[in-house]
């Protein structure tokens, strides 16, 4: 089984590595993103070797900000209430869709992944199994979508095959914020927080004892606002972007280690 997780997104590829690569392995990943037509990519690897960032290097790739997991426990502090009139309501599958896709697209302009989500993306999300409508909260101002946010039940697959458990790293149960985004023309009115608040309270109702999201490191902002919230950060994956050029057809890549015939 490969050991880097490769994904072709609207505007480039995702690498992931759960694990540390050799030069080997990431040279065979890149290659097979030059087959497959090459293109923008970003690699998230979690406290990359000098073996790594070399590698990196080798292939054009530049760090970039540090993509940061946060936990915290749940419920929230007792100081972190929703506000009585803050309201939210869940995410209508096929209503919802086009009116979501815009406002996340302003939302996210400059994310490189978030941002260029399509319909297809969306509906791909929304056909996982983890997906449940009642836990993507949309709050609304003057009948328009103003911010929403989205969570998520990780589930791990119990070791006899049977029924989905959620779990954390640690054992215990977990949900995360996939999600969030605001209105740019609405910032500054606090919708941010309290969508944070109500989608951790939302995943407490379901008796999840821990909540965890990512975050850039770069988003002064929100790295602000969760730390208020209580979280901390748990890891880091660093991240390398770059691009890599499409192999012209009918030129096949050697595999690791071979030599010439």
């Amino acid at each position: 089984m490969s050991r880097i997780e490769v994904s072709r997104i609207e505007h480039g590829v995702v690498l992931r590595s759960r694990h540390h690569l050799s030069r080997a392995e990431l040279d065979a990943a890149v290659a097979d993103v030059a087959a497959d037509g090459g293109g923008a990519v970003r690699w998230f690897v979690c406290e990359p070797t000098h073996e790594e960032r070399a590698a990196a290097a080798a292939h054009g790739l530049r760090p970039d900000a540090p993509l940061l997991h946060l936990r915290c426990t749940l419920p929230l502090a007792a100081s972190h209430r929703l506000r009585p009139d803050f309201v939210t309501r869940a995410f209508r599958p096929g209503v919802d869709d086009a009116e979501w896709l815009a406002l996340n697209a302003r939302a996210f302009a400059d994310h490189p992944e978030q941002g260029a989500w399509t319909e297809r993306v969306l509906a791909a999300r929304m056909a996982e199994p983890w997906f449940d409508p009642t836990g993507f909260l949309v709050h609304e101002r003057d009948g328009r979508m103003a911010g929403f946010c989205w969570t998520k039940v990780h589930a791990a697959v119990a070791a006899d095959g049977g029924a989905h458990t959620p779990l954390d790293p640690h054992g215990e149960a977990e949900g995360e914020i996939y999600a969030i985004g605001v209105d740019p023309a609405l910032h500054g009115r606090g919708i941010g927080r309290a969508l944070a608040v109500a989608g951790f309270a939302h995943l407490a109702a379901r008796g999840l004892r821990h909540g965890m999201l990512f975050v850039r490191g770069d988003n002064a902002a929100a790295r602000s606002l969760y730390a208020s919230l209580g979280l901390t950060e748990e890891r880091r994956d660093e991240v390398f972007v770059g691009s890599v050029a499409a192999r012209p057809s009918g030129k096949m890549r050697p595999r690791p280690g071979a030599g010439p015939a």
